[in-house]
């Protein structure tokens, strides 16, 4: 099963990570978020739904991403490009959209405030 972590990660994780996969250490597939906020800025329940409805779907038309979430194409149109700059969807040559994930496992902590 092809599974994207999400996370809240600092930049010192994200680099080590990076050296570690540079270096021919398996590492899994991240996207990493420098905030709850910007995760939560990012995924929308909207967004969600949408990413939901692409896990394991393969590539597809903006249109049929709409058809799936029973959205407006205009508005499922923003969400696409949003998620294509945060590197949570991809397109494909023919400019099709692709979530190329079969699951996906988010990880973050909430800690005691200091």
């Amino acid at each position: 099963m092809n599974t994207v972590t999400l996370e809240i990660a600092s930049r010192d994780l994200a680099s080590r990570r990076f050296i570690g996969a540079f270096s021919g250490n398996q590492q899994g597939s991240f996207i990493s978020f420098a905030t709850p906020e910007l995760l939560f800025k990012t995924l929308t329940a909207k967004r969600w739904e949408l990413l939901q409805a692409m896990t394991g779907a393969g590539a597809m038309s903006i249109r049929e991403a709409a058809r799936r979430v029973q959205r407006d194409v205009k508005a499922v149109h923003g969400d696409v490009q949003a998620l294509l700059v945060a590197g949570l969807l991809e397109k494909n040559e023919a400019g099709q959209i692709l979530f190329p994930y079969d699951a996906v496992h988010v990880d973050f902590m909430l800690k005691e405030a200091a």
